[in-house]
């Protein structure tokens, strides 16, 4: 056996690697003349570890990101070198086309504590000379990004660069090679061969070329004369390291075109202005915005192009398949629909009008097509009658009447299917129309997998639980506090727990001759009293309506911007799992998270004659005996710095009408006041015993209607009340 083991031995393996003594056939063995490399049967030759243990054993360090450890960089960093004219011009124009597209762009100017516009990464050198600039920059980007990347692209604020393609470039090209890159230009005078790269068009640089180059910058800075800093840098890599710049590297080629005065982009039509990487000079900021859209327009008629031609192969090698064309799916390159193997995975149609839509979230026959379904249903009616169009004209030319009957699903494997049935005024070249119908069928297909770089977090935070409580619920405390007190406390989990008691005005009144909390109140103290150095807050509320909004307020002004709260329920059952899961998905200024809880059914109706299973795990079979409860919004997980700034947008909306706070929960506001992505799982750690929730009437319509609808699908499955059901029709039978 082999094993790889990090030891403390002096005895490198690399020298027997450069013998080429790690894998040895059996004529090497042997003493034969056969290499190694050349024989079909190897064995490993064995290196023994010996650890001394005279020294001490050292402890691994791992990096936080894996592409730290295995040594992988990123491919490409841009420099965009700009001035005090144009940094709130080209430069904001440069940033809001093409920086997204890469991985990182910074802002290179000489100017001393810049005003930066929103959105920009600026490097500011306090030397606006050119050349000083140059060098500053260069040796910037070899201090702080010399080990993060294989490529640097430097460009001039007045460059157009096609993002797409200057990626695909690099991703061509060899890393580790000594490469400068870009439109190549003679020196003043023009007597030598030599050539350097021309700023306005963009040039690569390579990480080795720039860790070579990186001793040279002060010679070359102290010495090399010249006005231009395109130039002064290609004199020191010529001088230093016998470098020219190049535009073609083993068959791959930097192409750039050059824009002539008054040139409007949507004329230009020559192949050298379709397939360049960077055009120059540009000469205003609305000019950059049409180069963009110009070639935006570009790449997406290549794409439709790239598509007809990849679908006619396609139907070309289908030809030499068993099933000949007729295996071919509609539509040509998109995976096949989705076959069931048994009934229950039959994916149901769901009928819609233009009005309304036959099957609802909440369980509805029928509701009101409105917000992101009804844009959806009118781009497909839209889309419809357009390709109907670009199909039949000039023959024929349709306008849509109305539509008959409409049908959609969604497909995991390709996407949202549609079926419509159109009525149709079919009019002629010569006038004539008549209403037709006309069956369409229409695909929108998922697009590929895009992993969405998420801010890195940590399993160390804090959490701040907020517990609130009625009257009605303080008979379920005792459980929450025994689960807390063991999966928290016992553990030393970095947990605080706020109680906020509810009371109504008649209790508020006598809190001072008979606290109704006083039992709890009671169990918190026992709990301080066994764990010395645990204090259990609590704050005491009286409203009529406790509003989940109102009650936020009051606790969001209690503690820092930076706080995770976990607004939590009396029912819930806290563990480690949920916590760590609640500090991962709930990022500052990013993304909040409201789990879904798995709700235990009634054991009245799921045990009639039975004892219930004594585990609540995911993993355990209970899981049967229970669901996950969609329609309860009430644990949520946030930061309070973006509750406070959902609640300052929506405080506009508050003054024109002052009851918007009882009729909206704490994850109404995060979905309309802010920009944050609203995280929504199913969460199997998050588990609630069975109990029928005492429903508010006094709350919104929407969220009375979800409490009765958790009330009654948390009583049991369809089979269970099925047969209770069945044996009470037989019971009142007899």
């Amino acid at each position: 056996m082999v094993s790889w083991t990090q030891g403390d031995t002096d005895d490198s393996c690399q020298n027997e690697l450069g013998k080429g003594r790690f894998f040895l056939g059996k004529r090497d063995a042997q003493g034969g003349a056969r290499d190694g490399a050349g024989g079909e049967d190897f064995q490993p030759r064995i290196v023994p570890y010996h650890k001394d243990p005279n020294k001490p054993h050292k402890k691994v360090l791992r990096t936080r990101y894996i592409h730290t450890e295995l040594g992988i960089r990123e491919r490409l960093l841009v420099g965009v070198l700009t001035s005090r004219a144009t940094l709130n011009t080209l430069a904001v124009a440069v940033n809001r086309t093409v920086a997204h597209h890469f991985h990182r762009t910074f802002f290179f100017t000489g100017l001393r504590s810049p005003k930066v516009p929103h959105g920009m990464s600026v490097v500011a050198h306090g030397d606006d000379r050119p050349v000083w600039l140059m060098y500053e920059t260069i040796r910037h980007l070899h201090q702080h990004y010399g080990s993060d990347y294989d490529w640097f692209l430097l460009a001039q604020d007045d460059t157009y660069m096609q993002a797409e393609r200057l990626s695909e470039l690099v991703g061509h090209l060899t890393a580790g090679q000594d490469l400068y890159m870009g439109r190549a230009e003679e020196f003043i005078g023009g007597e030598e061969k030599a050539r350097y790269c021309h700023g306005g068009y963009g040039y690569l640089l390579s990480r080795s070329l720039l860790a070579r180059l990186q001793p040279h910058l002060d010679t070359c800075r102290n010495d090399i004369l010249s006005v231009r800093p395109d130039e002064w840098l290609g004199r020191c890599i010529i001088d230093f390291l016998g470098l020219s710049c190049v535009e073609v590297h083993r068959e791959m080629t930097y192409r750039y075109f050059e824009l002539g005065k008054n040139a409007d982009p949507e004329r230009e039509d020559s192949a050298q202005f379709k397939s360049a990487f960077t055009v120059h000079p540009v000469s205003e900021p609305n000019l950059m915005y049409r180069l963009h859209k110009r070639f935006s327009h570009i790449e997406l008629e290549w794409t439709y192009q790239h598509i007809q031609q990849l679908q006619m192969q396609i139907t070309n090698l289908s030809e030499l398949t068993p099933e000949g064309k007729a295996g071919v799916t509609w539509p040509i390159g998109i995976n096949p629909p989705f076959k069931p193997k048994t009934r229950f995975e039959v994916i149901n149609w769901d009928y819609f009008t233009e009005d309304h839509i036959y099957f609802c979230v909440d369980g509805a026959p029928k509701c009101e097509m409105r917000g992101a379904d009804r844009a959806d249903v009118n781009a497909v009616l839209e889309i419809a009658v357009e390709r109907l169009n670009e199909r039949y004209q000039p023959q024929l030319r349709f306008l849509k009447r109305r539509l008959l009957n409409g049908y959609r699903r969604f497909d995991p494997t390709r996407g949202m299917e549609y079926i419509l049935d159109l009525a149709l005024e079919a009019l002629t070249q010569k006038g004539h129309s008549q209403v037709i119908a006309k069956r369409v069928n229409l695909l929108r297909p998922l697009s590929a997998v895009e992993i969405i770089p998420m801010p890195y977090v940590t399993e160390a935070t804090r959490v701040q639980v907020i517990l609130p409580v009625t009257v009605q619920d303080q008979d379920f405390v005792g459980n929450f506090l025994d689960m807390y007190v063991m999966n928290t406390l016992d553990t030393h989990d970095n947990v605080l727990l706020t109680f906020l008691f509810i009371y109504d005005p008649f209790d508020a009144q006598r809190v001072s001759q008979t606290d109704v909390f006083a039992g709890v109140k009671a169990m918190i103290g026992e709990v301080e009293k066994r764990y010395g150095d645990v204090k259990i807050p609590w704050i005491s509320v009286k409203t009529e309506v406790p509003s989940q909004v109102k009650l936020m307020d009051i606790i969001s002004k209690k503690h820092p911007v930076d706080t995770l709260f976990f607004l939590g329920s009396v029912w819930t059952e806290v563990n480690a799992d949920f916590l760590n899961r609640c500090r991962m998905n709930a990022i500052s200024n990013w993304q909040v998270f409201f789990p879904v809880h798995f709700q235990e059914f009634n054991p009245a109706v799921m045990y009639r004659d039975q004892q219930p299973s004594a585990s609540s795990s995911f993993a355990s079979e209970s899981l049967r005996d229970g669901h996950f409860d969609r329609h309860v919004f009430d644990e949520a997980c946030f930061y309070n710095a973006d509750y406070m700034s959902a609640r300052t947008t929506m405080a506009a909306d508050i003054l024109d009408n002052e009851e918007l706070l009882e009729s909206m929960d704490v994850y109404d506001i995060f979905v309309r006041y802010s920009g944050l992505h609203v995280f929504r799982a199913v969460e199997p750690a998050l588990i609630q015993k069975y109990v029928r929730r005492a429903c508010n009437p006094r709350f919104s319509e929407d969220i009375y209607h979800r409490c009765v609808l958790s009330n009654l699908e948390s009583l049991g499955s369809r089979s269970h009340l099925a047969m209770s059901l069945f044996e009470q029709e037989q019971a009142n039978s007899t």
